[in-house]
């Protein structure tokens, strides 16, 4: 018989992982993304909940982190 796993990064976020990736999104938009940008807003929400998912949690580790894979 066959186990099938699920790993973290499969499961769906709760309302703290949400809240958590919303503090970091919410920062970084006001300090790098021009407001008229949408595009790059969306970009900036999928890349945090991206490394929050594959393990990411400390709030000032994945800000910086989404900054650097921004490229800033």
């Amino acid at each position: 018989m066959i186990r099938s796993e699920k790993r973290r990064s499969e499961e769906p976020l709760n309302s703290e992982d949400l809240a958590k990736c919303q503090q970091v999104f919410e920062r970084l938009k006001a300090e790098i993304c021009p407001e008229d940008d949408q595009e790059e807003t969306n970009r900036l929400a999928a890349i945090t909940i991206e490394l929050y998912r594959q393990g990411v949690r400390a709030e000032d580790q994945l800000r910086e982190m989404v900054a650097a894979a921004r490229g800033h």
